[in-house]
């Protein structure tokens, strides 16, 4: 297995609570994070404009489905290189 990197665990945090948001809970158990990393993660996004905190669940922001968009498309391009390879 490998590891991700920051920016993969940032785009499944993002995913996860794009619909109708997610609990601190949820987004650990679905990302695979322990609550101190998943914390960390949240707050940093939460502190940048990319999540939104309504009472106990996460929502991404507009500016949150941007990034979203950006990190797809950098993966997808990354991926897209290293498979010609």
């Amino acid at each position: 297995m490998t590891r991700r990197n920051k920016l993969e665990i940032l785009g499944c945090i993002l995913n996860i609570c794009k619909t109708d948001g997610s609990s601190k809970t949820k987004i650990v158990y679905q990302v695979n994070l322990n609550f101190k990393n998943a914390g960390l993660y949240l707050e940093w996004l939460t502190s940048h404009g990319y999540l939104v905190k309504e009472e106990r669940l996460y929502k991404t922001t507009s500016s949150g489905h941007e990034l979203l968009q950006d990190l797809n498309y950098i993966n997808s391009t990354i991926n897209e290189k290293l498979n010609s390879l």
